[in-house]
């Protein structure tokens, strides 16, 4: 089974049903089969075909879902990039990649304007060098339909997990990953073909995409989605929509529990309201559910490289276990917490999180020994610290990789912190994470550097090749970083000052 296969059984068993809905626009299950088809035909006279690598810089919509699944029907891999890139972004991940081509969004197109060496789509009308999506998907039609007989050891994905630089991981999923996490959202979360899913979060990073964009056309359910998220867009889904399944970070459930609109809006068709990125506390799950109405909030757990796969915190457990990421493991999946002996940690022994299941990553693409160094006799060491109390919840204590999550985007402070340091005058730079009351952390950067390098220098210049969220928000020039006696910079003694 292969997932164009899944569309193409779907379009059959559910030829008039929605498959999708985005900005006031709907296309039934047979007529996204019909346009994928259309495409796909289209990719294959460019040349484009097995385990050949495409990026789609786009953002939620129907081209997305029809290009997503046109790349994969003529055996190509797909790679979605997030629509806060740069130009620089995107190039860089083209050549990480390999990309043999690029396909963009009209609203996105003047970000990356013309790109050299791969071959370039867009959607609507042609411009420039690159070629019009909706002209090759106009013509022809008669073709012979494509055989679908890719298995599920062929390679499907690559979702990146940092950013740019030459350290970006590309992590490498093949069919099987991606049907082993949709299928577990679909148990987990209850989908069914009369479910609607509603998906704000940017279908660029594996969580909306795999487990809920995917699950849903598992079930043949219908997606309802957007390309910009707004609490006042979500709520007029939910009430027009009649949606069911939500998936957003904290950030999003604070807002929506601020929102002067939300006792003014009929929400009562929603069962599941599920959360991830970050656990919420006893009293941000309070406020929320009081909110809401509901009881019906449960928190997903899980890594880019796990598919997302991981753990689950229950409706019912959320009174006595917010703040945790619950008791279990989902669906297929299986969690450990490993102490510094190899073995199972003790009730209340920090240890690290480790998950196996079908979910997990075939690996980074291009890093063998990082490959090597986290995917260990089957089972994903995740980086993760946490603890399990007596009650069996599992605690987060910290993050042996010092990633920071900042209203809810994953930022890796090493591609931050390497870009500041191409900047004339600046030694160099420590780039942490600081609490925030409303996004979590933000970004802060610790620099050593001449002086009249001033905050102003650096953010303008980190505003020029990151995305915004990567971008510090506070900046401390300090005469020496700490360091230990290796060299290593005490990141612990900076989070100390603050």
């Amino acid at each position: 089974m292969n997932t164009s296969e899944l569309l193409a059984r779907n379009a059959r068993k559910f030829a008039t049903r929605d498959a999708i809905i985005c900005e006031n626009k709907r296309i039934t299950y047979a007529q996204l089969d019909a346009y994928v088809e259309n495409l796909a035909h289209g990719l294959h006279d460019l040349e484009i075909g097995y385990r050949d690598p495409v990026v789609l810089f786009m953002p939620n919509s129907i081209e997305l879902a029809i290009s997503y699944f046109a790349i994969q029907r003529v055996g190509g891999i797909v790679i979605p990039v997030s629509t806060h890139s740069t130009k620089y972004e995107v190039e860089r991940i083209l050549a990480h990649s390999k990309a043999k081509a690029l396909i963009v969004h009209d609203v996105l197109y003047p970000i990356v304007g013309e790109i050299n060496n791969v071959i370039c789509l867009k959607t609507g009308d042609e411009a420039g060098d690159f070629l019009s999506m909706r002209y090759l998907m106009s013509h022809d039609t008669e073709k012979t339909p494509f055989e679908l007989t890719l298995k599920e050891d062929d390679l499907a994905s690559i979702v990146y997990t940092s950013g740019t630089t030459d350290e970006a991981k590309g992590v490498l999923y093949n069919y099987r990953n991606l049907l082993a996490v949709a299928n577990m959202a679909v148990v987990e979360l209850e989908m069914k073909p009369e479910s609607k899913v509603l998906i704000l979060m940017s279908m660029s990073h594996s969580a909306p995409l795999h487990l809920f964009f995917l699950g849903a056309m598992l079930v043949g359910a219908t997606v309802v989605t957007a390309p910009d998220y707004s609490i006042e867009s979500l709520l007029e889904l939910v009430q027009h929509e009649r949606t069911t399944h939500f998936f957003g970070t904290p950030l999003m459930y604070h807002a929506l529990a601020r929102s002067e609109k939300l006792p003014y809006t009929d929400i009562s068709t929603m069962i599941w309201w599920a959360y991830g990125a970050a656990p919420m506390s006893k009293a941000e799950v309070d406020t929320v559910l009081e909110a809401l109405g509901t009881q019906r909030l449960v928190c997903i757990y899980g890594l880019t490289e796990t598919g997302p796969s991981g753990s689950i915190l229950l409706p019912e457990q959320h009174d006595r276990g917010a703040g945790s990421i619950g008791k279990r493991a989902m669906f297929g999946t299986e969690l450990r917490i490993m102490n510094e002996h190899g073995n199972e940690a003790a009730v209340d022994e920090i240890g690290e999180i480790y998950i196996t299941g079908e979910g997990i990553m075939q690996g980074y693409i291009d890093n063998e020994l990082e490959t090597q160094a986290v995917l260990q006799h089957g089972w994903m060491h995740t980086g993760d610290l946490a603890k399990r109390d007596e009650h069996g919840f599992i605690w987060l204590v910290d993050r042996t990789k010092d990633i920071i999550i900042t209203g809810g985007q994953i930022v890796y402070p090493r591609e931050t912190e390497e870009l500041l340091n191409r900047i004339d005058g600046v030694h160099e730079t420590a780039v942490i994470g600081v609490p925030h009351p409303e996004f979590g952390e933000i970004v802060k950067a610790y620099y050593v550097s001449d002086e009249g390098i001033d905050a102003e220098t650096l953010g303008n210049f980190a505003n020029e090749f990151l995305a915004t969220y990567k971008v510090p928000r506070r900046y401390e020039r300090i005469d020496v970083l700490p360091r230990n006696a290796s060299g290593k910079i005490l990141k612990q003694v900076l989070r100390e000052r603050q």
